[in-house]
């Protein structure tokens, strides 16, 4: 679907032997987006418990000492999150960029990657109809060298179109697009990118 413009290969058609590193960088981007901001409690930051609930001999029940015991509803959790936990996962520069080869390589045999130029003033209805005629439906990633003023504001309430620069692909944005439009000024910048000599 490119189109007259030809792919390089070395990008768009490289080997993809399995799907490992496509997992891994996949969860790479949302281990790194996630955010730690779950927090629990512990037994000494729960309000209350510091009378004993009864007395310690005598009653004929297990001694007790704070009804904010974890062991109690309503006390501590014990081992709960804290936010601090640091869930990023590291990928190194190269297997990035591998892994990014490879999700285009995949998109590219699925044929759905299409390399068009899109022209805006900066109007929702201009975007809208080059999809429509265009036939790109559902989740639409739009690939460009630079996000100008009036592409972002023609596209920003458009729904399932995402606009991103060609030096910050990612996996996830590949694999998760329906169709991706490519403008003919970001394929240089992927290929400079994701060039087997710079990788």
């Amino acid at each position: 679907m490119a189109e007259s413009t030809k792919l390089p290969k070395d990008i768009f058609a490289v080997e993809v032997p399995n799907h490992e590193l496509l997992k891994l960088a996949y969860d790479s981007y949302l281990a790194n987006a996630r955010l730690a901001s779950a927090t629990t409690k512990q037994r000494g930051e729960v309000s209350g418990g510091g009378k004993k609930p009864w007395k310690q001999k005598g009653t004929g029940r297990a001694r007790f000492g704070s009804i904010r015991n974890p062991i109690w509803r309503g006390g501590g959790v014990v081992f709960g999150p804290r936010g601090n936990e640091n869930y990023t996962k590291k990928l190194s520069k190269t297997a990035k960029k591998v892994a990014i080869r490879q999700a285009l390589t995949v998109a590219n045999e699925a044929k759905k990657i299409v390399v068009k130029d899109i022209k805006t003033t900066g109007k929702t209805k201009e975007v809208a109809t080059f999809l429509a005629d265009n036939k790109f439906e559902r989740r639409v990633l739009i690939v460009v060298d630079e996000k100008t003023p009036e592409l972002m504001r023609a596209t920003n309430n458009i729904q399932n179109v995402l606009v991103i620069r060609a030096s910050y692909l990612s996996v996830y944005h590949i694999l998760n697009a329906d169709t991706i439009v490519m403008t003919p000024k970001a394929l240089p910048v992927i290929t400079e990118w994701l060039s087997k000599e710079e990788a």
